[in-house]
């Protein structure tokens, strides 16, 4: 697939203030300074499409992106940072979940984790999600290039371990932005599932 044009939709503070549904919607989750916006950056080869703040946990808004004017990048909050109140990380845990949940178009939600540490009771609780509301999604471990391949072998395995419906997982791709590793791989899923029908409702 070739990124050919990327436009920033709208910020939404909720599901209900979401643009219309009328494409088909990848998203992009994971810890906050798990590298989301560089990984959303590399894939579009836009430096500053997705903002990269230097206090993670800034993503506060479910932020759609328009691709070759026929498929969503939805950039999603952030979770898990500990210095941000409890109250806040409570309300981005449910922008999350209400957006699996209620969005129809969701194709793919691929879940970012840091290859060099274990997955979190909250990686577990995403995934747990995404196997409840059955939504394809794909496990992405960002910052490959920090790691051997045998430690990146036991990670895939680690995360492997909470995996419980292995139909719905579709990959476990390690990611950097910079060696440029996964990013055709990543974009390869993302065309497999543009011409799949979305969730039965």
């Amino acid at each position: 697939m070739q990124i050919k044009s990327v436009s920033f939709i709208k910020s939404s503070p909720n599901v209900g203030q979401c643009p219309e549904s009328k494409f088909p919607e990848y998203a992009f989750v994971g810890r906050s300074n798990v590298g989301k916006s560089s990984l959303i950056n590399s894939l579009t080869n836009k430096k500053k499409l997705a903002l990269i703040s230097g206090s993670p946990g800034k993503t506060r808004l479910i932020n759609h992106f328009l691709v070759n004017d026929g498929w969503y990048l939805v950039d999603l909050p952030g979770y898990g940072y500990a210095k941000v109140p409890e109250q806040i990380r409570a309300g981005w845990r449910k922008l999350v979940e209400d957006y699996i949940s209620e969005r129809q178009n969701v194709r793919v939600v691929f879940v970012l984790i840091d290859a060099r540490n274990e997955p979190t009771y909250l990686d577990e609780l995403m995934i747990s999600w995404l196997e409840y509301y059955e939504i394809p999604y794909c496990v992405v471990l960002t910052k490959a290039d920090k790691i051997s391949k045998n430690k990146m072998d036991k990670q895939i395995y680690r995360v492997a371990k909470i995996v419980k419906l292995d139909n719905l997982c579709i990959d476990y791709i390690p990611f950097s932005i910079i060696s440029g590793e996964g990013k055709l791989e990543v974009l390869g899923i993302i065309e497999e599932y543009l011409n799949k029908p979305p969730k039965e409702d």
